[in-house]
C-alpha cells in the first residue's frame, strides 16, 4: 500500500469521526502523536488511518475507551506486547460471542412472535 499523507479533515471525512474526536484520541493516548507539517498541521499517514479504523471497530463493538487505551499501550511494547494484545482481544471476542448469542436468542423469540401474529391475522381474514 502506498503511504498517503492526509489532513485531519481528510481523515475525518474518510472515517466519519469528527476532528474533535481525532484530536481527543491522540490526547488520551489512543494514538501516537501525529506528525506535523512545517505549518504545524497534523499529517496522517496510511498506518495512522489503519489504526484509527481498528479503534473504530473496537469502539463499535462496545470496547470501553479504557480497554482501548490498554490495547494501545500494549501496541507500544512492540513484539513484547503481542501475547497480552492477543489475550485482550480474545477476552473481547468472548464478550462479543455472548452478545451475538443473546441477540440470536432474542431474534428467535421475535420471529416466533411475528409468525404467531401473521397466523392470527390470516385466521381473522378467513372468518
Amino acid at each position: 500500500m502506498i503511504d498517503t499523507e492526509l489532513s485531519i479533515q481528510q481523515v475525518a471525512a474518510r472515517t466519519g469521526l469528527s476532528v474533535h474526536t481525532l484530536r481527543y484520541y491522540e490526547k488520551i493516548g489512543l494514538m501516537e502523536p501525529i506528525c506535523r507539517a512545517s505549518n504545524g498541521h497534523r499529517t496522517y499517514h496510511t498506518h495512522d488511518l489503519e489504526w484509527i479504523i481498528l479503534l473504530m471497530r473496537l469502539r463499535s463493538t462496545g470496547m470501553p475507551i479504557a480497554e482501548m487505551q490498554r490495547f494501545a499501550d500494549m501496541m507500544r511494547l512492540g513484539d513484547a506486547g503481542i501475547s497480552k494484545r492477543r489475550e485482550l482481544l480474545e477476552e473481547h471476542e468472548q464478550k462479543l460471542l455472548l452478545q451475538a448469542k443473546e441477540l440470536q436468542d432474542t431474534l428467535s423469540v421475535l420471529r416466533d412472535k411475528v409468525t404467531y401474529y401473521r397466523a392470527w391475522e390470516a385466521a381473522q381474514h378467513h372468518e
